[in-house]
């Protein structure tokens, strides 16, 4: 998979794999990419900057070496003189909502262990590819402090109830294979092929047009955020502005678009 040259930060890399789509990596292996407030501003810095950039119509999020990222820096924590400010999600240091404004969609590439405020950045993505060397842990309860950047919240939508207890409750891990069966990622793929799973599943959401690609995800999240009927309510209104502006022309040349991939792919 051929790159750009690193343009990015000095804890993070950024890098084009494929047009329309931002390669972005935890880049603190040593430390298992745990999330220091130097490295949490510029991450939220660099996915901001990707926002209003033609080349990121899809943002990949992954991580160097042996671990997606292990959480905050609790080594930094630990000599805070002022602890609740730094555990507060102020917006330049809040990535978790950074990925969340994040207009295109987003893959996590899950390359190791995600624990804790790694698992809650993981959560933040619109879905994972987990390489087979993957884990996911919840340590909050052990570490006592409560979640702030909404694992309490998402998990449970994904998973289940009870078994977003068992997670946080324990700390235990939770191993990639487990999972995807309780439907936490989408598919587990051999370490080698991770990046280029990731790339190739952007290469297809890169071959809808930007505007529908961004207004889908937004009324998938906008309707799953609220009950069944009123995100039936939303689907009806948007589809209805929607195709007020649709061009009769343009809908057939895509149909044709829709056909052809069709009869290449099995």
């Amino acid at each position: 998979m051929a790159v750009n040259p690193t343009v990015g930060p000095s804890l993070l890399r950024l890098e084009f794999p494929i047009a329309g789509c931002a390669l972005v990596t935890l880049d603190r292996p040593a430390a298992m990419n745990a999330l220091s407030l130097a490295m949490r501003k510029e991450l939220v810095a660099t996915i901001d900057d990707l926002q209003n950039d033609a080349r990121a119509r899809v943002l990949i999020v992954t991580g160097a070496g042996k671990a997606f990222c292990a959480g905050l820096d609790l080594k930094e924590l630990g000599v805070s003189g002022d602890l609740a400010s730094t555990l507060e999600p102020a917006e330049a240091t809040d990535p978790v909502a950074a990925l969340r404004r994040f207009p295109g969609p987003v893959i996590g590439a899950i390359n190791g262990a995600a624990v804790t405020g790694g698992f809650e950045l993981a959560l933040a993505c619109d879905l994972l590819i987990a390489s087979e060397t993957a884990r996911f842990a919840d340590t909050h309860a052990r570490v006592g402090v409560l979640p702030g950047w909404g694992l309490s919240q998402r998990l449970p939508r994904l998973i289940g109830v009870n078994r977003a207890k068992e997670l946080s409750l324990t700390g235990n891990f939770l191993s990639a294979r487990q999972a995807e069966n309780w439907g936490l990622v989408n598919r587990v793929v051999e370490p080698d092929r991770l990046l280029a799973v990731a790339s190739t599943l952007a290469a297809d959401m890169l071959s809808a047009s930007p505007e529908m690609a961004v207004a889908m995800k937004r009324l998938i999240d906008d309707g799953a955020a609220t009950t069944l009927d009123r995100g039936l309510e939303i689907e009806r209104e948007r589809s209805r502005a929607w195709s007020k502006a649709l061009d009769p022309a343009a809908i057939e040349a895509r149909r044709e678009g829709v056909m052809s991939r069709g009869r290449e792919r099995p």
